[in-house]
């Protein structure tokens, strides 16, 4: 589990090719590395990855064609939000994050407002149903407040700190970025489905 408070800004050294997959070497001094293990997870860009090989400054993770066909930016060298798993004992800054990431969504419009910036996302039509104002999201890891939505689209702002401190500031009209719903909505969905299921099981038992 994440927060989506970013804690460093690293770099995709290499994208290797290992068949259909991906081998990252990613540079993370920044992040602090000594209490990393092999097997932690670590999520670049919002999507949760495994550290497979660990150096003082930089650790290989191992990406499968299942995560790159639902992701972007895992796939060539460039600079991405890291953060390290949450620790029972860590304060929850931002919201729950898996780093499972469930769709892709395109940038709109980034509007520089003079004291923060407003980020305009056109979701997948299959994620604006779970997507609320005042809600949370992730996007490329980073967690947000959801301002405005209209049918797709959606809106939130963000202060200076974010942008000075994650790839936040790199975005522009057209860049692809991924999203993570608010875990909350998963359950209210499931518990909604569960209950008209159930009635329906209850109504075909009376009907017998």
């Amino acid at each position: 589990m994440f927060t989506g408070i970013i804690q460093a800004v690293g770099q995709i050294e290499s994208a290797s090719k290992m068949g259909d997959d991906i081998q990252l070497v990613i540079h993370a001094a920044a992040l602090g590395l000594e209490d990393v293990d092999l097997g932690d997870s670590i999520a670049v860009n919002g999507v949760c990855l495994t550290a497979t090989q660990r150096s003082k400054t930089h650790f290989h993770a191992h990406v499968s064609t299942e995560t790159l066909n639902v992701t972007v930016g895992l796939d060539q060298p460039q600079a991405v939000n890291l953060e390290k798993a949450l620790r029972l004992n860590d304060r929850l800054g931002g919201h729950l994050v898996s780093g499972h990431v469930d769709g892709v969504g395109s940038v709109v419009a980034f509007t520089d407002l003079g004291d923060c910036w407003t980020l305009t996302i056109e979701a997948p039509r299959a994620l604006s149903k779970y997507i609320a104002k005042k809600g949370s999201i992730c996007v490329n890891g980073v967690s947000l407040t959801v301002n405005s939505i209209e049918k797709d689209t959606f809106s939130m702002n963000i202060i200076p700190h974010t942008l000075q401190n994650t790839t936040s500031h790199q975005l522009k009209v057209g860049s692809r970025v991924n999203l993570e719903i608010d875990q909350i909505a998963r359950y209210v969905e499931r518990m909604t489905e569960w209950a008209q299921e159930n009635n329906e099981q209850k109504n075909n038992e009376k009907a017998k």
